[in-house]
């Protein structure tokens, strides 16, 4: 044991407290991944139960302005209103076709008095202006809408627009424009609506079924704390040949792996050399 006593020392627990706290520090960032996988799992399930359900009345589904819960994203809800054509709003630096676009907020304006905000599908930026070429009219007169609904999005800060259009789908800022009682809980991705456009924005695609890596990137950071751990043995196991070098024992050792890796590194013409000369003796 005296031959491992350098491992006691100051240095040597220094080390081994790295390697727990990097070990930590992996174990936490693997719980974060399995909870991102979780969060991922969730939202495909709600895809997977709502997205193709039959769809229900607005009023139904979200009886006050202010209501919804995340459990609802992606509900299919029909309404029947007028678009208010003049309110309608572009929403800034949105993906369209793998390049940077627009989508189109329409408010609706229902029976009772209510406005509810569809997005109705998304536009390319246009070739000479900050804004689309041409923005698709909206149906006049009385539109039944089928959409499909998400919670509004944040204001960034920092984030500004011209006239007619926003950073986010921050519903209480477009409530505020409109100074109409407006569902301010969630908003609705077009689906359908009759009678329907000969031209409309391209329609939100379904979200893909895909959960991400997480569940993998979570094994890798298990392996790396291990690694942490076998990067401390193998330093020790150095370090214990170096201060032993002299030991008799060792230098046996030392002997047999050093003929050992002479063999591991000898191409196949010389084991066959040192076979024949073998065979000779």
């Amino acid at each position: 044991m005296s031959n491992w006593r350098f491992a006691l020392t100051r240095r040597w627990a220094g080390y081994l407290g790295l390697a727990v706290v990097f070990a930590i520090v992996c174990v936490c960032l693997c719980l974060w991944q399995l909870d991102r996988r979780d969060t991922a799992l969730e939202e495909l399930a709600r895809i997977d139960n709502n997205y193709s359900a039959e769809p229900l009345p607005l009023e139904e589904v979200l009886p006050e302005l202010d209501s919804f819960s995340i459990a609802q994203k992606w509900t299919p809800v029909t309404m029947t209103g007028t678009y208010l054509s003049d309110d309608e709003l572009l929403v800034r630096n949105r993906p369209y076709n793998s390049g940077p676009g627009f989508e189109v907020l329409t408010p609706l304006l229902l029976a009772d008095g209510s406005v509810f905000i569809v997005d109705r599908g998304g536009l390319p930026t246009g070739r000479a202006q900050d804004a689309p070429d041409v923005v698709p009219a909206a149906p006049t007169g009385e539109v039944t809408v089928t959409a499909r609904l998400k919670a509004g999005e944040p204001t960034l800060p920092g984030r500004s627009a011209p006239a007619g259009q926003i950073a986010t789908v921050q519903l209480d800022d477009i409530a505020a424009m409109l100074d109409e009682p407006t569902y301010t809980g969630a908003y609705g991705l077009m689906a359908t609506e009759d009678p329907a456009p000969a031209d409309r924005p391209l329609a939100a695609a379904k979200p893909a079924r895909d959960e991400g890596p997480h569940l993998s990137y979570a094994f890798q950071w298990l392996v790396f704390a291990l690694f942490g751990f076998f990067g401390l043995g193998y330093a020790l196991r150095q370090e214990y040949r170096r201060v032993n070098e002299d030991d008799p024992d060792e230098i046996v050792r030392a002997e047999s792996r050093r003929v050992k890796d002479e063999k591991r590194t000898r191409t196949d013409a010389e084991v066959e050399d040192a076979l024949l000369d073998d065979a000779r003796r």
